[in-house]
């Protein structure tokens, strides 16, 4: 990272590699130790750490006593987490995001049970144990109040000391209508209802937007006015994870069949409310694309969506700062003695519209402070496991050596102005 020019590196700590047993057993010093290592060196590197707390993975024991995110103790359990991680590494840390994602691990572990631990019910899918359209609501209002609750104990007892800020991190798409319809437009307001605001509008305004206040009716649970004091303006910042933009079709209004054997990027129960009543897709109505694909279904590229959502944002919640916490080109290869060129030269061309993108936007007054690379090395991509690359860096799957490929050298040159500082010292000669 250093030698690539960064001047900030974003990663998160394990749980159970603190915690193993949460508030019930004792720190594990090893763990911290660990942290303690990766902190002290990257700033003897002169690059900042910017930690989340939670970003998916926690001790098996949550889920085994009590639901884990389905029960209000998890509440509790993630304040004592988020404090030990305060004490143990604040006095270095100065950017903390508390839980990375919660709407997105609702939907994938408990709407569409992909992920661990896999709930569902029909016509999402067929697990085991799980209420579609129940459960996802649960997980989310628990994650927004035990963020709340580790950012009042940092706030009141370590922010003032160690000067730090302390944000939520959310997946965020940009929303499209697939037509020019009314019924469309209104759709693709509501998905990012369902999709971005569900979490974000309680940090800052206090309540779940109005959007889903009404189609989710009784079964979203209401914050009391405590708690409404508690959420409101709980966030320094926001962070987004934005890769794609996808297409958006009203459900209320006509009738919604996406054909999912075909299309991998609609999933099933669009007629749903906790879907918010429509169909999203990277395919419009005659089935040309938004952008051109990448190697995870449901990811287009197309940069002007970056600038929309950036604007978007910037509206909602009053020009708050923003990370861009996430923005990568992941591309379908296998590894078999190298990376393919074709491919990384597409995840130049990627970062560098979107990085643009990015750019009309901070020119037009939002007040964006940062932006991440997704990511520094190929790595294991959930259940993608190894085909799927974003990384700058190839990892020989036998040796683990690490080369850099073009993408690297493109983005430490961007960093460094290299080429304008060339053309610049050649105008002086």
């Amino acid at each position: 990272m250093a030698s690539l020019g960064v001047n900030a590196y974003r990663f998160s700590i394990s749980w159970s590699r603190i915690l193993p047993r949460g508030k019930s057993g004792q720190v594990n010093s090893a763990g911290i130790k660990f942290y303690h290592n990766i902190i002290d060196n990257l700033l003897l590197k002169g690059i900042t750490p910017f930690v989340t707390i939670h970003h998916s993975d926690y001790p098996q024991e949550f889920e085994d006593r009590f639901g884990a995110w389905l029960s209000p103790l998890m509440q509790e359990e993630f304040v004592h987490f988020a404090e030990v991680c305060f004490k143990s590494f604040g006095n270095r840390v100065k950017y903390w995001a508390t839980i990375n994602e919660p709407k997105l691990l609702a939907e994938l572990s408990y709407t569409n049970g992909l992920y661990p631990p896999l709930h569902c019910s029909p016509p999402f899918g067929n697990c085991s144990s799980g209420n579609s359209d129940i459960e996802p609501i649960l997980i989310v209002h628990n994650s927004i109040l035990a963020h709340a609750k580790a950012v009042k104990i940092y706030r009141d007892h370590f922010q003032v000391e160690q000067g730090g800020m302390i944000g939520m991190v959310e997946s965020a798409y940009m929303y499209k209508p697939m037509t020019n319809s009314e019924a469309d437009k209104k759709a693709a307001t509501r998905a990012l209802a369902i999709h971005l605001t569900w979490v974000l509008d309680p940090l800052v305004h206090g309540d779940y937007p109005i959007e889903l206040q009404h189609y989710l009716g009784k079964n979203l649970p209401r914050f009391s006015s405590e708690e409404k004091l508690l959420i409101t303006n709980s966030t320094d910042f926001i962070g987004l994870n934005h890769y794609s933009t996808l297409l958006v079709k009203d459900c209320l209004h006509s009738n919604c069949t996406c054909i999912h054997d075909n299309n991998p990027t609609c999933t099933r129960g669009e007629n749903r409310a906790i879907s918010g009543f429509l169909l999203t897709t990277g395919q419009n109505k005659n089935g040309v694309f938004i952008g051109e694909e990448m190697g995870i279904p449901g990811l287009y590229v197309f940069p002007p969506g970056m600038e929309e959502l950036v604007d978007y944002v910037k509206k909602r919640y009053n020009n708050i700062p923003i990370y861009v916490t996430e923005n990568g080109y992941g591309s379908e290869e296998y590894q078999d003695g190298g990376y393919d060129m074709d491919q990384d030269m597409k995840r130049i061309k990627y970062h560098k519209t979107y990085l643009a993108s990015l750019a009309r936007s901070i020119r037009n007054g939002a007040d964006v402070r940062g932006y991440f690379v997704w990511s520094l090395l190929d790595n294991f991509e959930w259940r993608f496991g190894y085909t799927v690359k974003f990384g700058l860096y190839y990892v020989d799957p036998i040796s683990m050596d690490r080369s850099p490929k073009k993408s690297a050298h493109w983005f430490g040159d961007f960093l460094t102005n290299t080429t304008l500082n060339n053309i610049q010292a050649k105008s002086s000669i």
